[in-house]
């Protein structure tokens, strides 16, 4: 390797004005503006100064680099502009991935998000009136048809937010500002991201009263902790974790006795936010929006994304005359959802409505059956296996993840991998270097693919991207 001093390679790199006025540069200029272009030519001048500062570059390497300097550039350049929000493939078993962007959309339900996002729309118009209207109504009233069909003993109302932590704050804010919501201990939850229930209820100016210990609280800790400040009995599901052991929780119909004694709403943040009954997909234990209404909460709140699967929103469900006294509140203009989401729920719903359960993805997966995925898995490992790439199909188990039943598991069949030369984790990193990039597990030195969450019509690419890397 021949040597020189640093200083020497640094005088050889061009300035951005001199790359700015070669013909390929100036191409890229005409096409993509000065401003990226130059930026894309820092960023690879930047890349060479470190990698001379660093030895990595001698004379001969110096010079071929130079030599690529305009592919280099148009490399960077495509980078730059490319989204980087893209689709990826779940092969993680986990339904709800919080990380992948939980509850993946029908297909009606993103063609109806880009009929309206394409053109001018009645979110906020009454045709047959030709006068302003309400952009809840789209979506309230298939709620009211899908809970009507409950007979429930009151009139119920829905409204929708941005996301389940807004539904929760703008409940607290409108019920309970500057009194006390009364909360058991074993509830006051942390979800993603480190937001805490103590947290939105101090933002939404409500005060907290806790009530009962860790892992036992009884039905009279909220009794006695009633008081002339009392606002609101909350019940938080714990949606994310459970307590198992020396543990008590009163039922949920002995609150609602008690908040009907006293007089005092009784709200639950359910989170999940199903609204069938789960055990027909093999999920038991998890309540439903509509077990919580049945047995008299005064409000509920969940996510539209999880268990709902639909997009990411947060539903308010319950006594209209609440409803009425949220939707006055200027919070909800602040956290209101767009014409899109209210699209993509609408749509959804409307599944809900014809019980077209296959048509919401997360629900379609949870019915897929062990063999019905084992079938697929075997497909795979035949396709791809050879000399360098051992594949297997084993037994395991799918979670529903998104902060939903956490203790409910779905059998599957996975595709365990081991590629010679290479470790499990070297292999997972080239599969999340794919054209589309695959996310997978990674236990006991394999690459585990769990074909659940994986779309029948994505096996080809993940066919295609295991027989590039072997």
């Amino acid at each position: 390797m021949k040597s020189a001093p640093k200083s020497e390679l640094f005088r050889t790199l061009p300035s951005v004005d001199e790359l700015l006025r070669t013909p390929a540069v100036s191409s890229l200029v005409s096409q993509q503006g000065t401003s990226v272009v130059t930026e894309a030519i820092r960023t690879v001048l930047s890349r060479l100064r470190e990698e001379i500062s660093r030895g990595l570059l001698d004379p001969d390497g110096l010079r071929l680099a130079l030599e690529g300097l305009n592919g280099a550039i148009e490399a960077q350049l495509r980078r730059s502009l490319s989204y980087s929000l893209r689709p990826v493939i779940n092969a993680t078993g986990v339904i709800l991935h919080t990380n992948l962007g939980r509850a993946p959309l029908g297909e009606h339900a993103l063609d109806h998000a880009r009929e309206v996002g394409m053109t001018y729309s009645n979110l906020e118009f009454e045709i047959e009136a030709g006068e302003r209207g309400k952009r809840d109504v789209h979506v309230d009233r298939l709620f009211r048809q899908l809970l009507a069909e409950n007979n429930f003993q009151r009139s119920v109302s829905t409204i929708v937010v941005n996301n389940n932590a807004a539904a929760v704050l703008l409940a607290l804010n409108t019920i309970a500002e500057a009194g006390e919501v009364i909360v058991s201990r074993g509830e006051l939850v942390e979800i993603g991201g480190s937001f805490r229930i103590p947290d939105v209820m101090g933002k939404s100016g409500a005060v907290l009263r806790e009530v009962g210990t860790t892992n036992r609280t009884r039905v009279s800790d909220y009794e006695k902790a009633i008081n002339d400040r009392t606002r609101l009995l909350l019940r938080v599901h714990r949606s994310n974790f459970e307590i198992t052991g020396f543990t008590e929780q009163p039922p949920i119909g002995e609150l609602v006795q008690l908040a009907r004694a006293r007089g005092v709403p009784l709200m639950e943040d359910l989170g999940s936010g199903a609204l069938v009954e789960l055990e027909q997909f093999g999920i038991r234990g998890e309540p439903s929006v509509l077990d919580s209404l049945r047995a008299g909460v005064d409000i509920v709140t969940y996510s539209g994304d999880k268990l709902l699967g639909g997009p990411q929103a947060g539903m308010l469900s319950g006594r209209s005359d609440l409803i009425s006294r949220m939707r006055a509140n200027s919070l909800f203009r602040a956290l209101r959802v767009d014409k899109l989401t209210y699209a993509a729920l609408e749509s959804t719903l409307l599944a809900y409505v014809k019980r077209d359960y296959a048509a919401i993805p997360a629900l379609k997966m949870m019915s897929a059956t062990r063999e019905e995925i084992g079938a697929r898995a075997e497909a795979l490992a035949r396709q791809v296996a050879s000399s360098k790439l051992a594949v297997k199909t084993i037994d395991g188990k799918s979670v529903i993840g998104g902060g939903a039943a956490p203790s409910s598991v779905l059998p599957t069949r996975l595709v365990a991998l081991t590629c010679e030369g290479i470790s499990a984790d070297e292999l997972s990193i080239r599969l999340r270097r794919a054209e589309t990039p695959i996310i997978a597990r990674v236990e006991d030195g394999r690459v585990l693919l769990d074909l659940r969450t994986v779309f029948p019509e994505q096996d080809e690419l993940i066919a295609a991207a295991l027989q590039q890397i072997a």
